[in-house]
């Protein structure tokens, strides 16, 4: 069943549960969000943006073509708000930062950083909370590239929990075996409605991210 956490006459915003996929996969038997949304829509359902299958949170679709518009001018002219909470392995160095990183997509369909012909990309973070070997943070992706976190923070040597495609390899770290998911969640979104409206929704951590997070807290007791 899908979660709605707000909708209008104008948009619809699903809270995205890991492992479900935006649109349809190769796979055309597999669930995806946008074709579970349709079923319960009485109207056409306009898709705005996208999450990674692997992690969870806000996503926002149109109800209608003006809308829809509306939208992809603000994700366009990067206006569009972003804020997530991604787990990193290791310990980041200060409080704060920005990834400034040019990234592209190659053949295979794996994403990297590529100083030359990659597209700009820049991602900033703020550090929440630290455990042994691990830390919090919360990130605003500037620019809105594919896999653009999991790729940048991969890239300064800390990439996210639980990532099957830019994770860690070690299969002896016990915490990274345990992280049944990607630990990353898109808990904010902001943006303006045709009408000028400033929109913000929000999206509560899932509970197998804050158990996780929670079983990191105990360690450090």
């Amino acid at each position: 069943m899908l979660h709605i956490l707000f909708q209008d006459d104008n948009i619809i915003a699903i809270d995205k549960p890991s492992g479900l996929a935006c649109i349809v996969e190769r796979d055309r038997e597999k669930d995806n969000l946008h074709a579970l949304l349709s079923l319960i829509c009485p109207q056409k359902i306009y898709i705005v943006h996208r999450l990674d299958k692997e992690a969870s949170g806000v996503v926002l679709f149109a109800k209608n073509a003006d809308t829809h518009r509306c939208l992809c001018r603000q994700f366009t002219g990067h206006t569009v708000r972003k804020t997530y909470l991604a787990l990193l392995h290791g310990s980041v160095a200060g409080d704060s930062g920005t990834i400034d990183k040019p990234i592209r997509q190659f053949g295979s369909g794996r994403v990297a950083v590529d100083m030359e012909h990659g597209k700009p990309s820049v991602t900033e973070y703020e550090v929440i909370e630290r455990f042994r070997d691990y830390t919090l943070v919360r990130t605003h992706p500037v620019t809105g590239r594919r896999h653009q976190l999991r790729v940048h923070f991969y890239s300064i040597g800390h990439p996210i929990v639980g990532d099957p495609l830019y994770g860690l390899r070690d299969t002896s770290n016990k915490r990274q075996a345990t992280s049944k998911r990607l630990m990353l969640h898109a808990e904010k979104i902001s943006f303006s409605l045709p009408t000028g409206e400033q929109m913000i929704i929000e999206s509560p951590s899932p509970e197998a991210f804050t158990q996780f997070i929670t079983s990191l807290r105990r360690t450090c007791l």
